[in-house]
């Protein structure tokens, strides 16, 4: 039996004496024999014959499809580049089209945290992000933006992430505090269709172990030369600051702490408080603070009123610097006074603004009475008609809970 695949065209005569055209030959072992009535009919089951047995030879078969012919060849050719591959053809056209995006859904980057920093913008001109949150987000994406200058925001992968959250070998804390603020660009991204996922859950996530310990305070009499050296300088200019920090607890940032956005009419001398409106506080709940009596005295000698931020802020440094005042001392030092005196954690927390559990853990036990009883008989001493010595305090013990 022959295995080749030649087929051949002959004249052939039939018994009752009529002519015919026979196609011949073998397909693989198969002998082939058929009779036509024309030479063109013969020709064209030739060429099918042969065309079945070159599909026979190379593993093409015939099959019948919905396809057109160039959407085989693009088939047959998928199948062709994954030849040896483990994954089904389906397996990748489910993955790319679950990542891929058209064009127009290719946002640039730097486009993408104009419109974010745009948002965000908005939301602090409503009073719902606080200048300083607003400052962290700007300078975090300006940083995002130069280690990422082209390219869409897709190219924002956990591992491009990482990389970027980790630049110049971080502490925990700043490193969690990187991720929170690209966490939130990147679900504004995701919900633009932007990102098929938010990269940054695949990103790490630090436990931190806060052990923080007691306030940094300063003594009374430390106080008392603070407080007379600023009277001395610029004609007493800034007293009404240190005044309102120190014996306030008022927060102390030119910048944008409750300070800088204090007006002269939220503090009541007539009744003896100071309002700390939504608007001024830093965590936007209302409070009042009770003005102690030696307080009154500072800010009847040196009235408190709005003065230029950048002359606030040059002399509030030089006094700082020269007597090594941290940020928060000096608030940290009239908590601390305040439990002290009262010992009254409740009534601190609602003074300061803070919780009670704050108060347990960094002011408690810090001063004693007698070391707070000095620090609020601190007066001027400069000012015309400044008292010689401040009264009890409006607020007598009996209305506060030990």
């Amino acid at each position: 039996m022959s295995n080749t695949t030649s087929f051949e065209i002959a004249r052939f005569k039939n018994r009752n004496g009529t002519a015919s055209w026979r196609v011949s030959g073998w397909l693989h072992g198969s002998r082939i024999r058929k009779n036509f009535k024309s030479r063109e009919e013969a020709a064209a089951e030739k060429t099918v014959l042969e065309i079945r047995a070159a599909q026979a030879a190379t593993g093409l078969r015939p099959t019948t499809t919905f396809l057109a012919d160039i959407q085989l060849r693009e088939a047959e050719d998928a199948f062709r580049r994954l030849d040896g591959r483990n994954r089904s053809l389906l397996f990748y056209l489910d993955y790319a089209l679950a990542n891929f995006r058209e064009p127009q859904q290719q946002k640039p980057l730097n486009e993408a945290i104009n419109d974010y920093v745009a948002g965000k913008q908005k939301e602090n001109e409503r009073a719902l992000l606080s200048p300083q949150q607003l400052r962290a987000i700007k300078n975090e994406l300006k940083m995002l933006r130069t280690y990422f200058p082209t390219g869409p925001v897709s190219q924002l992968t956990a591992a491009n992430l990482t990389a970027f959250l980790e630049r110049g070998d971080p502490a925990l804390k700043t490193y969690n505090n990187r991720r929170g603020l690209v966490s939130t660009f990147c679900k504004f991204a995701f919900q633009k269709d932007w990102l098929v996922s938010n990269p940054i859950e695949k990103t790490p996530h630090h436990r931190i172990n806060h052990r923080r310990g007691s306030a940094a305070t300063i003594s009374a009499n430390y106080a008392r030369d603070l407080m007379a050296y600023v009277e001395t300088y610029e004609k007493g200019a800034m007293v009404p600051y240190f005044a309102l920090c120190l014996f306030a607890g008022i927060r102390p940032s030119q910048r944008d702490g409750e300070i800088a956005k204090l007006l002269p009419e939220h503090i009541r001398l007539d009744t003896g408080v100071i309002l700390i409106e939504p608007e001024v506080s830093k965590v936007r709940m209302k409070r009042q603070v009770t003005i102690q009596r030696n307080l009154a005295a500072w800010l009847k000698a040196y009235p408190f009123k709005p003065i230029k931020p950048s002359y606030a802020e040059y002399h509030r440094i030089k006094i700082t610097k020269r007597f090594a005042l941290s940020h928060d001392v000096m608030r940290h030092t009239f908590i601390s006074m305040f439990v002290a005196k009262y010992r009254s954690m409740g009534e601190a927390a609602l003074q300061a603004g803070n919780s009670e559990s704050i108060i347990r853990k960094h002011y408690l036990d810090l001063k004693s009475p007698a070391d707070a009883e000095d620090f609020f008989n601190i007066l001027p001493r400069h000012a015309a008609g400044a008292p010689k010595k401040a009264c009890d305090n409006p607020m007598s013990s009996s209305s506060i809970a030990a």
